[in-house]
C-alpha cells in the first residue's frame, strides 16, 4: 500500500506539472476573464451574466494577443506582447512550485530557489508556446535551408 501511495503521488505531481505547463499561456486571459467576471457580478449582472462577460473577456484577450502577434512586425513589439503573456505565467509557475516544495522541504531558502527555478521553467515554456502562436512567415525570410 505504501508503494501504491508513493506511485499515485508521483503520478499526481506529474499530472499537475503537465497541466501547469499546458495552461501557462492562458494565465493572462484567465486573469482578465476572472477579473472582468467579478466586476460584472459586483455591478449586478448576476452569476450567469458574470460568467458570460468573463468568458468573453478571456476570449477577447487571447484573440487580441494572437491577432497582435500575427499583425505586428517589429521584433521588439512582438517580444513585448509575448512578455505580457509570459509574465503572469511565470508568476503562476512560481506560486505553483512554491506550493509544492513547501510541503517537501523545510528550508525557506531552498523553497525560494526551487520556486524561482519553477517560475523560469514555466516562463520559458509559456514563451515558446506564445511564440508558436504566430503564423508562419509568408516571405520565407529567416528560414535556413540546407
Amino acid at each position: 500500500m505504501i508503494v501504491l501511495g508513493i506511485l499515485l503521488s508521483i503520478i499526481a505531481i506529474g499530472f499537475f506539472c503537465w497541466l501547469l505547463f499546458t495552461l501557462a499561456i492562458f494565465a493572462l486571459p484567465f486573469f482578465s476573464g476572472v477579473s472582468t467576471g467579478m466586476w460584472a457580478f459586483n455591478v449586478g449582472a448576476g452569476w450567469l451574466g458574470a460568467i458570460v462577460v468573463g468568458a468573453l473577456a478571456a476570449g477577447l484577450t487571447l484573440g487580441l494577443g494572437q491577432l497582435l502577434l500575427n499583425v505586428v512586425r517589429p521584433l521588439w513589439a512582438r517580444l513585448a506582447i509575448a512578455l505580457v503573456f509570459v509574465a503572469p505565467a511565470a508568476i503562476a509557475g512560481y506560486h505553483a512550485t512554491h506550493g509544492i516544495v513547501k510541503h517537501a522541504m523545510p528550508s525557506a531558502t531552498w523553497q525560494i530557489v526551487f520556486s524561482v527555478v519553477g517560475a523560469v521553467a514555466v516562463g520559458v515554456t509559456a514563451f515558446v508556446r506564445v511564440a508558436g502562436m504566430t503564423a508562419a512567415d509568408q516571405t520565407g525570410r529567416g528560414i535556413v535551408r540546407a
